[in-house]
């Protein structure tokens, strides 16, 4: 199926401001079953440049320079449609066969690249509990548990509609079992880690659900040994199929925003956001 999103954010300022360089992301990330076919992005005011990057983690990044004078708003407003062909996305074979179990040690020369998304910074001694009562449940199987772990999510956690605001620490999520889409995949993602499982926070769109309709969705990531990187939404419960549009994959949770940018000026800056996503 061809998805179509059209996404606009409008930055309004209670006195005029100058805005410093802004960092997009809001292209999307190549994957197998997935390309892009039509593209705009719509800046105003319109940038002196915008230069196109690819960030550290491998996203396509936009940065837009600004030289005008003194401006009240922004607006940035992309059209985005991509092709998402139907994929079974547990057609993989974990080797070595052994890692159909874990714990589990990657391999040395695939370890080095995954080191930041292990990191335990977030792990704590409840997150590490919870997620080892799912692994034990499951007899310590790789794929099940990370199904089940997404399933138990979706449907023992009270679902919170949060547009804006940071991730809240995995303890808050388990301690009130409720949170919004990246509440979700920051808990996900600290269970795998604690388990030593690689995992990184995934920020796009999701079509098909009626609560993800008109935002931004997040998801998680999991590195599996043969099978490379394949997701999971706790908030839909299930694994990554083709109504998942990725825009960037990170190891941090905050770092991922659709636009990032500093302004210079003494005045209180308000977002209204748009998204729609429709077959076409």
């Amino acid at each position: 199926m061809n998805l179509k999103v059209h996404h606009t954010l409008t930055y309004n300022y209670n006195f005029p401001i100058v805005l410093d360089p802004h960092t997009l992301y809001l292209y999307p990330r190549p994957y197998p079953h997935q390309r892009v076919l039509g593209y705009s992005l719509y800046i105003d005011p319109q940038p002196s440049k915008v230069v196109q990057n690819v960030d550290a983690e491998g996203n396509a990044q936009q940065v837009a320079y600004f030289f005008n004078g003194p401006v009240n708003r922004l607006v940035v407003d992309a059209i985005i449609t991509v092709s998402s062909d139907p994929v079974n996305v547990f057609d993989f074979v974990l080797f070595p066969f052994s890692t159909k179990n874990f714990p589990f040690l990657y391999e040395d020369r695939i370890y080095k690249y995954l080191i930041p998304y292990l990191n335990r910074g977030d792990v704590t001694a409840h997150v590490e509990q919870f997620a080892r009562k799912l692994a034990g449940e499951v007899n310590w199987a790789t794929v099940p548990f990370l199904v089940q772990l997404s399933r138990y999510i979706s449907e023992h956690f009270s679902y919170q509609h949060r547009e804006f605001g940071r991730a809240y620490p995995p303890d808050d999520t388990l301690r009130d079992r409720a949170g919004s889409c990246r509440d979700y995949a920051r808990l996900f993602i600290s269970a795998c880690r604690s388990l030593g499982i690689a995992a990184r926070f995934v920020s796009g769109y999701l079509y098909g659900n009626p609560l993800q309709a008109h935002e931004l969705h997040a998801w998680a990531e999991v590195y599996l040994p043969g099978a490379g990187w394949r997701g999971f939404d706790p908030t839909e419960g299930k694994a990554i199929v083709n109504n998942h549009i990725s825009m960037g994959a990170s190891a941090d949770f905050d770092q991922l925003a659709p636009v990032m940018g500093t302004f210079r000026g003494g005045a209180y800056s308000s977002l209204n956001t748009q998204v729609n996503i429709e077959i076409v």
